[in-house]
């Protein structure tokens, strides 16, 4: 029986920790499993974290083992090797298809009837190593995908537009990294379009600054990798944004990582496309209308997942 008030995070690093971390803040679950290799980690993190919840909500945060995620309804998985500087997100993909290979295995003897939620990276790939190792439903089984690079493009379309980011509707899909595209056509701003909100704020060539906010968000985890090592709270708050749809049943609608059945012309894998997200995980992929140009980009960043994923098996 699974409790909804309950959640587990597999690997205790900095996107682990902060993860844990945001979801204290949110007040979302009651019971919060910290697992990791390391099991003092994953204790100094339940114990650092725990500290603040007289500022925050009462909920149980401890370390602990594989059976302890029996009943928990989302199982957040971040462990594997850090991206280091220089290195994609595509060359890790190897090493961590290992490491979730080993904790599906994990997983499946728990018996759980959870929801996954994978972060670690190359996420795409990674999700699809967990959806065919654990034998799961597809919608039991979701990445992060593009969420966190969706929140970025919202964030510097807001700096440079001056407007609440809130009322920016654009997002990023394919694959979380190198490929990835901005669906330019479908972007507005509360129903205006992008290009025509942009000279109404003085951007007479906004086409431009739209190509270098691309690039920008495209490039940010390797910016900010370079400068401080590593990413966790973008990242941390996108996952924990995830796990809450998940929790109040919102039916929010998130370009997530999710195995595709023949949108868009592509199968076999999973891509990050706007997903519908509820209680039972991925409750519908959209099939939106986009142009020819951004159908032949998904396609080409399919294709080169289908290759990395061809090195996994």
């Amino acid at each position: 029986m699974v409790d909804i008030q309950k959640a587990a995070i597999i690997g205790c690093g900095f996107v682990g920790s902060t993860i844990a971390y945001s979801l204290m803040q949110k007040g979302i679950f009651s019971e919060l499993v910290l697992i990791d290799a390391d099991h003092k980690k994953a204790e100094g993190e339940a114990m650092d974290i725990s500290h603040g919840l007289p500022f925050s909500h009462a909920m149980d945060i401890y370390a602990g083992e594989y059976e302890d995620i029996k009943d928990a309804a989302v199982i957040i998985i971040t462990a594997g090797a850090n991206q280091k500087p220089g290195e994609t997100r595509l060359d890790l993909v190897q090493k961590n298809a290992r490491i979730m290979k080993s904790i599906i295995g994990e997983i499946k003897k728990a018996d759980c009837e959870g929801i996954l939620l994978i972060v670690s990276n190359p996420v795409d790939v990674l999700t699809h190593v967990a959806l065919k190792e654990s034998g799961y439903s597809p919608k039991r089984v979701i990445g992060s995908g593009t969420v966190l690079d969706t929140a970025r493009l919202k964030y510097l379309l807001s700096e440079k537009l001056k407007v609440d980011s809130r009322n920016i509707h654009a997002f990023i899909i394919g694959e979380h990294g190198d490929s990835e595209l901005a669906v330019w056509s479908c972007a507005n701003i509360y129903g205006i379009d992008i290009q025509q909100f942009g000279k109404l704020r003085g951007c007479e060539n906004f086409q431009n600054e739209m190509d270098e906010i691309y690039r920008a968000v495209r490039d940010s985890a390797y910016e900010i990798i370079e400068r401080k090592g590593a990413t966790y709270y973008g990242i941390g708050m996108a996952a924990a944004r995830i796990a809450e749809a998940i929790v109040r049943d919102s039916h929010t609608v998130a370009p997530v990582s999710v195995l595709l059945n023949g949108e868009y012309g592509l199968s076999d894998l999973c891509l990050s496309i706007p997903t519908i997200i509820g209680r039972d995980g991925a409750e519908q992929v959209l099939e939106i209308e986009f142009n020819a140009e951004e159908n032949e980009q998904l396609k080409k960043s399919a294709q080169e997942l289908k290759q990395v994923l061809t090195s996994c098996e």
